[in-house]
């Protein structure tokens, strides 16, 4: 058979896949829209031009024969393809909506994510956001979400991850504490000063610094254990104990920005970097599947765009 005469068996294949989903004559024709008769027609005119029985036909329900079930699932996954690819150019005429399911970590949404949403919603208006904030990256696609921001160095593999900026950790602390106590000038000094950080399991908290390379030498890299008179697992806590003179503290940069350009708090150790405490580049994150909502699509863009410039005081 030449492959005019076969194009032209292209919805009958299909519609072989939907009687196979449905199971019976009637459910097919009402799910395609035509009559049992046109149905029937269909999977007969297949069959003739196959040169074999694809169905075999009760008087309760309709079973594929092995040659029609071979049919089907040599078939189907091209069917889906063609369905999600219509389905995603329907959307690009359409405006975007529906509902937009968000995780975002607790203290970037409060700092930075929340304060840009009202500009988004008023450019989309048919589309809803519910925003779950949590620090915690749990199982997307099981607790329903259809996005998710966080600060990694490293996306996990099962999903689709867009780099939106770059992020770092930054050491400060408040003019008043630099005043009373000196600023440290290596990272070794930290042991003699009240330093904030996250609790920890194990009972000594080390940071990590990381020096500029130099013309001719190498980095160096410090370890240094840290102790102070407060712990708190949300950067906005450490960022307010610190503007408050407990102490010196890290924190990532979306944090430290206003508090930096107001002078509440100031750097220390500004030459050096430091190492393995949060993530370096800020992502925003969906559950793998072929097609994305057009919802999601736009949002992205839009943090893609809102957060070009990153966070630097």
């Amino acid at each position: 058979m030449d492959n005019e005469k076969i194009s032209a068996l292209w919805t009958h294949v299909h519609w072989l896949t939907v009687l196979a989903q449905q199971g019976s004559f009637t459910a097919a024709a009402r799910h395609l829209d035509a009559s049992k008769a046109a149905m029937s027609q269909r999977i007969a005119e297949l069959e003739r031009a196959a040169g074999v029985s694809l169905v075999q036909r009760t008087t309760r329900s309709v079973r594929l024969t092995e040659a029609g079930q071979q049919l089907v699932e040599a078939t189907r996954g091209a069917f889906e393809h063609i369905a999600d690819s219509f389905e995603s150019v329907r959307e690009l005429a359409a405006s975007p909506q529906g509902t937009l399911r968000l995780s975002a970590p607790v203290a970037f949404a409060r700092q930075q994510l929340v304060p840009r949403l009202p500009v988004f919603l008023r450019s989309y208006p048919r589309i809803r956001i519910e925003l779950d904030l949590s620090d915690q990256l749990s199982s997307l696609a099981v607790d329903g979400f259809d996005l998710a921001i966080r600060h990694t160095s490293s996306p996990p593999d099962t999903y689709v991850a867009w780099a939106l900026c770059a992020t770092r950790s930054v050491l400060v602390a408040s003019p008043d504490y630099i005043a009373r106590h000196g600023a440290p000038d290596t990272p070794e000094a930290l042991a003699e000063h009240a330093c904030l950080h996250y609790p920890r399991r194990q009972s000594t908290v080390m940071w990590t610094f990381e020096s500029a390379a130099r013309k001719g030498q190498a980095a160096k890299r410090w370890v240094v254990p840290v102790k102070g008179p407060f712990a708190v697992n949300n950067s906005e806590g450490l960022r307010e104990a610190a503007q408050a003179g407990l102490g010196i503290t890290l924190l990532p940069d979306f944090t430290a920005q206003q508090a930096l350009l107001d002078g509440t708090l100031v750097p220390v150790l500004p030459g050096w970097n430091v190492v393995n405490v949060f993530g370096d580049t800020l992502y925003a994150i969906r559950p793998y599947s072929t097609h994305a909502p057009r919802a999601v699509q736009v949002f992205v863009a839009y943090l893609r765009e809102a957060f070009a410039q990153g966070f630097t005081a």
